[in-house]
């Protein structure tokens, strides 16, 4: 029986793959927990349309993405945290701190999947924070000051 996933089963499919299985496996399991719908015409019909609108979206969000690369480059964020004497912060500044930073202080939103650092930030000074979206770079400065 073709049956299209309505998420992911692990060792089975993924959402929205379409797969042949075993009836007994589908009526017993998939189809009541809700994880499998019966892989009709009208439902693969469905399917394709809901894949089409994904990869609009999707390309709309690169869109934005590169937008935002640009609009980063050359910027300057400051984040004031907890340090000691010798300049070496108590807790490291991560992505998250980063991202939240950022939109704080009515930069681009990006998300801290494309800032490529290498190890968290472990003193204060000035750091050059690299971001890569699909193969491009940029960078922005970062500071981060004693409070």
């Amino acid at each position: 029986m073709k049956v299209i996933f309505l998420s992911e089963v692990p060792r089975v499919g993924k959402k929205d793959d379409v797969k042949e299985i075993s009836d007994g496996y589908a009526m017993n399991f998939l189809f009541p927990r809700k994880l499998a719908v019966l892989a009709t015409p009208k439902a693969l019909a469905e399917l394709e349309i809901r894949k089409k609108e994904i990869a609009i979206e999707r390309e709309v969000r690169e869109d934005l993405l590169m937008k935002n690369l640009e609009e980063i480059k050359g910027k300057i964020i400051t984040i004031k945290t907890k340090a000691d004497e010798n300049g070496h912060l108590f807790a490291q500044v991560h992505k998250k701190e980063i991202v939240d930073a950022m939109k704080q202080q009515g930069h681009a939103d990006i998300s801290e999947e494309f800032i490529a650092l290498e190890k968290p930030i472990k003193e204060i000074g000035e750091h050059n924070v690299p971001i890569l979206i699909k193969g491009k770079k940029s960078s922005f400065k970062l500071i981060v000051e004693k409070k």
